[in-house]
């Protein structure tokens, strides 16, 4: 049936179809000059049938689980903003390196990403970068960093950093947010809580004193 065809459904560009060469030679010159953008091909599988997707109507919302703190710095927004970007990879997760390195590895074991991603620049994320098992999901500059947990996990997870001017301080508020899934995602959220108290806290004392010490000496 024509109506039911590709041509019928997409419309064509304007400027018309590219032939396969083309395709080839394009996508082989963005690869040589380092253009080629992140891909999601290696994220983890898309949103299961129990999870809420886009379209689904607001009755149907799941369970939330949050653990938020804050922290007030005189650090300039600026130099603040750029401790938060920098995040994950060579830079680590500001402390307790051994837990998130351990949790790296529990995810591998279980068919996970781990932490082998790293990151694809080491001062500067855009949305849909991977970083280590995380998916960057909103970069708003000198504003917030929202992360998606790509890691195996009964529920979905997000950790949000936002900071905004608090008269002459500048405030960081950073969130972990947790959908469980089942009792069982109730459960693992409840066993990992009390290390939530270790790792967050050192990850916001050491975002305060990366920004301090790029005030002093600069984005080295």
């Amino acid at each position: 049936d024509p109506d039911k065809s590709l041509d019928a459904i997409v419309a064509k560009p304007k400027e018309g179809l590219i032939d396969v060469s083309t395709a080839i030679n394009l996508a082989l010159t963005k690869t040589s000059a380092n253009l080629v953008e992140t891909r999601w091909s290696d994220a983890t599988a898309p949103t299961a049938p129990w999870q809420k997707a886009q379209g689904d109507p607001e009755w149907s919302g799941e369970m939330i689980l949050r653990d938020k703190r804050e922290v007030l710095t005189d650090a300039p927004i600026d130099c603040v903003w750029k401790s938060i970007e920098q995040i994950g990879g060579k830079t680590g997760w500001y402390g307790a390196d051994f837990l998130w390195w351990a949790r790296g590895v529990v995810d591998r074991m279980v068919g996970g990403v781990g932490l082998r991603r790293g990151r694809r620049d080491p001062k500067h994320l855009r949305v849909g970068d991977g970083l280590d098992f995380w998916r960057v999901e909103v970069v708003e500059k000198e504003k917030e960093l929202r992360l998606y947990a790509e890691m195996v996990l009964p529920g979905k997870a997000w950790l949000d950093f936002r900071i905004s001017k608090e008269g002459e301080k500048v405030k960081i508020i950073q969130e972990a947010t947790f959908s469980p899934r089942g009792l069982g995602g109730q459960l693992y959220w409840y066993l990992v809580l009390p290390f939530h108290s270790f790792v967050f806290p050192t990850m916001l004392r050491n975002i305060v004193r990366s920004s301090k010490r790029k005030a002093l000496f600069g984005d080295a």
